[in-house]
């Protein structure tokens, strides 16, 4: 069995123990939290503060960090890579190439295998888009996320001073994803494909001019895009935008031949983000301890793992059953 920690029991680290029960092959030996531990109730696994992971690091295979991209995994990354193989699904596009050279210098010296960038994008739709453009090498390659909640920049919302919670939504812009399937679409910026709408619950007497201008203002998240906030009492957040559903594809067209087009397509439509994320760490965790077993160490991505040390069967019943 390969033993699993998880760092961060928010929704993405119950999306991760829902997937664990899951796997054959996997067990949750310890979930660690910056919170008080006798907060946390988990469906079993012992918690931890997170400041003694040092003290367990040897009882655990591999660790999901389950922190958020806007401050948390670039600073729990190379700390708990010290100690332990990890996993992360860092999502900030723009800064994956930094925290790559920061978790892979620090996972080679310290002899440990970390995994960067490993939800569903990045993650599966990066897969998705390097498998068409390798079919494909002359095309263009178009993503579409949503509709709906993106944890991340809902995350990155609720650490503004005065902020209580909130709910973000990617939306597509309809006309331009018709466009791109038909051939027709012109020049792509985000704000023509994408609009972000934000649902803010804020603190009493909040400056919610500043907090709107904060959200609109923010590089990396928002500040490319067409974005709306509105402002909602908790109960209407807790009773309108419980769930978690998201979504989106991938498109690929090209030409093979003069006049001879072909295109790929990849879609998902989630019922809940943090479930599914959760499930593809979890099978990135089983392929970072196969590559840990095998002696490798450092950083890696989705594009050096193989279906076979991310499945749970065998690669004869994968030759067997799926190829």
């Amino acid at each position: 069995m390969i033993r699993v920690g998880i760092n961060g029991y928010g929704n993405l680290g119950r999306g991760v123990e829902q997937a664990l029960s899951l796997a054959p092959d996997m067990e949750l030996v310890a979930v660690f939290t910056r919170r008080d531990p006798s907060t946390v109730t988990t469906k079993g696994a012992p918690v931890f503060p997170y400041d003694s992971l040092a003290d367990h690091a040897n009882s655990l295979d591999v660790l999901i960090n389950c922190g958020g991209s806007a401050s948390d995994l670039e600073v729990q990354g190379p700390q708990t890579a010290r100690l332990v193989n990890t996993v992360d699904s860092f999502d900030t596009h723009a800064r994956i190439p930094e925290h790559f050279a920061a978790l892979d210098s620090t996972a080679r010296k310290a002899g440990t295998v970390a995994v960067i960038s490993s939800g569903w994008d990045p993650g599966l739709f990066s897969l998705l888009r390097g498998l068409g453009e390798a079919v494909l090498p002359k095309g263009e390659t178009t993503t579409f996320w949503g509709p709906g909640i993106s944890q991340g920049h809902s995350d990155a919302i609720r650490r503004i001073d005065g902020v209580v919670d909130a709910r973000q939504y990617t939306i597509p812009v309809e006309a331009t994803v018709a466009a791109v399937k038909d051939g027709s679409a012109g020049e792509l910026t985000p704000r023509t494909m994408h609009t972000r709408v934000c649902y803010v619950v804020a603190e009493d007497g909040a400056d919610r001019e500043r907090i709107e201008r904060e959200i609109a203002q923010m590089p990396n998240y928002f500040a490319d895009y067409n974005t709306t906030v509105t402002f909602i009492s908790a109960d209407e957040l807790a009773r309108d935008h419980a769930g978690m559903p998201h979504g989106g594809e991938v498109i690929r067209r090209g030409h093979t031949s003069e006049g001879i087009s072909q295109m790929v397509e990849f879609g998902l439509n989630l019922d809940s983000n943090p479930e599914f994320t959760g499930s593809v760490l979890v099978a990135t965790a089983r392929a970072c301890v196969r590559k840990a077993r095998a002696g490798l160490t450092g950083a890696f991505t989705i594009f050096d793992l193989t279906v076979s040390e991310l499945s749970s069967s065998s690669p004869e019943d994968l030759r067997s059953h799926l190829l």
